[in-house]
This record gives C-alpha cells, sequence and structure tokens, in this order.
C-alpha cells in the first residue's frame, strides 16, 4: 500500500512538469499573445470594443500566415486572417501590436504584432478598399486581399481547412500604395510561409524569447519531485 502510495506521488510530480514544459512550447508554437485595449480598436472587416483579446497563429504547421482573434477566455472566436510576415531589427522582450493611424474619431486599425522575442510579426491583410483607405491615410503600402473574401474572416473555423479559410489562404494578395497603384504583393512585403504539411504539429517545436524561467521553474519543480521521492522511500521503508 505504502509503496503504490510513493509511486503515484512520483507520477503526479512527473506529470505536472511535463505538463507545464508543454503548455510553454504550445504557447510558443502558437505564439498566443493576450492583448487589453482601453478603446475600440479596428482589424480587417470589424472593429473591436475596448477589452482583452487573445491573438494566436491557426493550428498549422506548414501556413504560419492565418491569424485567430478570440475573446479573453478563448470561448468566441472574433474572426481569422490572412497575415504576412513584418519584421523588427530587434526583438522585443514584451508583445508589441502596432496600429496605423486614423481620424481622431475613427478606431485604431491594428497593423501588426510581434510575439516576445521574435523579429518577425504578423502583418493584417485587409480587404481591399480598407486597404487603399488606409495606406493613404498612413502614406505607406498596406497588402490586401480581394473585398469579396471580407466576409470569411468573420465565419465560424475550428480549423484552417474550412473550405472559407482555404479559400482566403489562396486568395491573390497585392500591395496598396498610397497612390492608389496596386502591386505584386512580393515588391513591398516578405513573402508568405509556403504552405506544407498542416496535418499536425512539428516533431520539435520552434523557440522563441528566452527559455530562463521555464528552466527555473523546472528546477524549483525538480527539487519538490526529489523531496517527495525522498518522503516516498521513507514511507515504502515502513
Amino acid at each position: 500500500m505504502n509503496r503504490n502510495r510513493a509511486t503515484v506521488l512520483m507520477l503526479v510530480t512527473a506529470g505536472l512538469i511535463a505538463g507545464i514544459t508543454q503548455t510553454a512550447k504550445a504557447d510558443e508554437w502558437d505564439q498566443k499573445t493576450i492583448f487589453t485595449f482601453s478603446a475600440p480598436v479596428e482589424i480587417p472587416g470589424q472593429v473591436l470594443g475596448a477589452g482583452t483579446y487573445v491573438f494566436k497563429l491557426a493550428d498549422s504547421s506548414g501556413d504560419r500566415n492565418i491569424v485567430q482573434v478570440f475573446n479573453k477566455d478563448e470561448d468566441h472566436l472574433y474572426g481569422t486572417f490572412l497575415a504576412v510576415p513584418d519584421e523588427r531589427l530587434k526583438p522585443a522582450g514584451k508583445p508589441i501590436i502596432t496600429f496605423d493611424e486614423r481620424p481622431s474619431d475613427s478606431p485604431e486599425a491594428v497593423k501588426a504584432w510581434f510575439y516576445p522575442g521574435e523579429t518577425y510579426g504578423h502583418q493584417f491583410v485587409y480587404p481591399k478598399p480598407r486597404a487603399v483607405a488606409l495606406a493613404k491615410a498612413n502614406n505607406t503600402p498596406v497588402p490586401s486581399m480581394p473585398a469579396e473574401l471580407a466576409e470569411n474572416t468573420t465565419k465560424p473555423a475550428t480549423t484552417i481547412t474550412e473550405p472559407h479559410v482555404v479559400a482566403m489562404a489562396q486568395a491573390p494578395l497585392k500591395a496598396q500604395k498610397p497612390t492608389e497603384e496596386e502591386v505584386e504583393i512580393a515588391e513591398v512585403f516578405l513573402p508568405p510561409a509556403a504552405p506544407t504539411d498542416t496535418t499536425q504539429l512539428p516533431a520539435t517545436l520552434p523557440t522563441t524569447g528566452s527559455p530562463l524561467p521555464l528552466i527555473a521553474l523546472i528546477g524549483l519543480l525538480s527539487i519538490i519531485a526529489a523531496g517527495v521521492v525522498k518522503c516516498a522511500a521513507a514511507i515504502a521503508s515502513k
């Protein structure tokens, strides 16, 4: 009986360490980022009210440029959006979100977001009419997709294999210049990542940010585990 109890204690401790490690890797993989806005903000096709939202990449090992936005509890999906890579010279130690300027009486439009430790972020692709307006207002090119696909962003999507998500992902993207000239996306922005196998996560998840906090936490749990093993041994010897 005592020996069985000791085994259960060790298994629970090992499971706790493994669970925390897997959670950390999952957050790094989907780049889950929580933002709280003090005022309404615009994302492609809609305006989010002031509040807390979760931004993360869709669950795909091939296309790393499909972004989903949820409420803070992640039980309501506001939309699934296309993005193109954006680049910073230096990685930041905290999440970064950038905005396009808008008139004072209009919500700021989300331009791009960066996961901590990453130099590459995700710039939202706006429907063409909105992209044209944002390009002129900010005097900078804005990535665009066909206007008729705008409604696809707000449709429910449990996976990226949903027909409306596939239609967006395969849509020809363009870049709208402030001069109202439309050019190929590759002339202005970094090329999107080429889709590969989207059926499963890679065996080795990408590393972002510093692993030191996780290492420290695992070290602490290892000390606790050692104590549990010691107690278990004492119990088993009785």
